[in-house]
């Protein structure tokens, strides 16, 4: 199960509130997640706003499973555009500094929202073994900026014979369009516009198939 970047809380400007409700990675919120985890023996990643030793945050990705913390990403390109200016308050992380998560045999890599933009970052993670890419977004909406998303998410796909598994916040803070691409650019499953869920089986014959 993919949530959005910044699932646990979020507002459609990037103000304090952002850090006043910012937890660590062993608060409340993520031990629900993990408590869930197990209850429904499912994975999941989840975007969190976590909590520093200063007045700033890490946009971070935890990949959760068999009711325990796996896997650790943080944002590495913040997003200073229109308006928005998310460094305001937000750590921009090192490089490559996420862990895959393993989950029945799939290496799951995570990416937070405008790290897709910059396609070093994906292939930095299929590099390192991954064969899903777990994307949490919350892409601000503006002048074609649904576009952008659909274009960016099926490149990745497609340049890196991967899944993508693409979560975006829905109005009025995201774009929303939530899809799972296979490794041809195939929408396997989306929810549009709104708020939903997507299902989809991820077969690893299909995706030795593309890239035989």
């Amino acid at each position: 199960a993919i949530l959005p970047e910044y699932a646990i809380y979020t507002v459609p400007a990037m103000d304090d509130r952002f850090v006043d409700n910012a937890e660590p990675l062993d608060g409340p919120s993520i031990s629900k997640l993990a408590k869930l985890s197990s209850d429904l023996n499912i994975a999941i990643v989840c975007g969190i706003n976590e909590s520093t030793d200063e007045r700033r945050i890490y946009n971070t990705l935890v990949g959760i499973d068999d009711g325990e913390v796996r896997a650790i990403y943080r944002k590495v390109h913040l997003y200073d555009a229109f308006g928005y200016c998310e460094s305001d308050r937000v750590v921009a992380a090192e490089p490559n500094n996420g862990s895959l998560l393993e989950v029945d045999g799939f290496k799951v890599g995570m990416q937070t929202c405008y790290d897709l933009r910059f396609p070093e970052v994906t292939r930095a993670l299929i590099d390192s073994g991954a064969n899903i890419i777990a994307l949490p977004a919350e892409w601000i909406p503006g002048p074609l900026k649904e576009y952008h998303w659909n274009t960016l998410i099926r490149a990745r796909a497609i340049e890196n014979t991967v899944f993508v598994l693409a979560a975006d916040q829905c109005a009025p803070t995201g774009v929303g369009n939530s899809a799972i691409i296979d490794p041809m650019g195939i929408t396997l499953a989306s929810v549009g516009e709104t708020s939903g869920i997507a299902v989809a089986e991820i077969c690893n014959q299909r995706l030795k198939e593309v890239r035989r």
